[in-house]
């Protein structure tokens, strides 16, 4: 699929970037990617992966930058790194019964008055600073909505510039290799104009680390590369 080309941007837009994210601890992060992966290995990745994310959005020529946080930041892995990531953010709790909910109180929490919000996850760390700020632009300047859908039929970015929008998330099931179909639809339907962004990798399977790692420079390539290395030493 060819991908959107990157645009032109002003210096600073004025837009939100809202991270859901939550405590890379053993155990309760990634855990699908265990085995073959150790579970401390599994919340040392997930943590890379997030510490890219945040320094991307940090980069990024976005003005406001939230994170929605579930989890205990005390017990995850690099916590001291993470919490010192986060000093340079507005964090928020997340809340809900489930993950729509969750998504959906997260947009109404950090929406301010008049300005886009464009949400991430913290498993796909490729996306960098200019193509943050590209989906922003694209947000502001092209629709309502703004879909960056994933390789696995989910989604990794979602851009609304009503935040209300996001109580649609509620009626699409999440997790299914449909999601990303479903929640355009619910959104076309309810009559918002979707702007397609790029289509990117994200990490929910083994398997996924080695392309996405292929597409990053940071910490979570570095770390995908230790943890091939030591499983193949352990599995000659």
């Amino acid at each position: 699929m060819t991908q959107p080309e990157l645009q032109p941007t002003p210096a600073i837009l004025e837009a939100t970037v809202l991270v859901v994210a939550k405590a890379p601890v053993p155990g309760f992060a990634k855990t699908r990617l265990t085995p073959p992966l150790r579970a401390a290995d599994a919340a040392a990745l997930a943590a890379a992966a997030l510490l890219d994310t945040l320094a991307a959005v940090r980069a990024s020529r976005v003005r406001h930058r939230v994170v929605a946080w579930t989890g205990e930041l005390a017990l995850a892995a690099n916590a001291a790194e993470i919490a010192g990531a986060l000093d340079d953010f507005e964090v928020i709790p997340q809340r809900g019964a489930n993950f729509g909910d969750r998504l959906a109180n997260a947009h109404a929490d950090a929406a301010r008055p008049g300005l886009p919000v464009l949400q991430i996850g913290m498993d796909t760390p490729q996306a960098g600073a200019e193509l943050l700020t590209d989906s922003a632009a694209r947000l502001l300047a092209d629709g309502d909505a703004a879909l960056g859908l994933a390789t696995d039929g989910g989604w990794w970015a979602l851009g609304l510039t009503d935040p209300g929008a996001a109580r649609l998330l509620t009626e699409v099931p999440m997790s299914t290799d449909r999601t990303g179909e479903l929640t355009r639809d619910t959104l076309l339907r309810n009559g918002n104009r979707v702007t397609e962004l790029a289509v990117l990798t994200d990490v929910d399977h083994y398997s996924d680390i080695g392309p996405v790692a292929a597409g990053c420079t940071g910490r979570f390539a570095a770390t995908a590369a230790r943890l091939a290395a030591d499983l193949a030493e352990a599995n000659p």
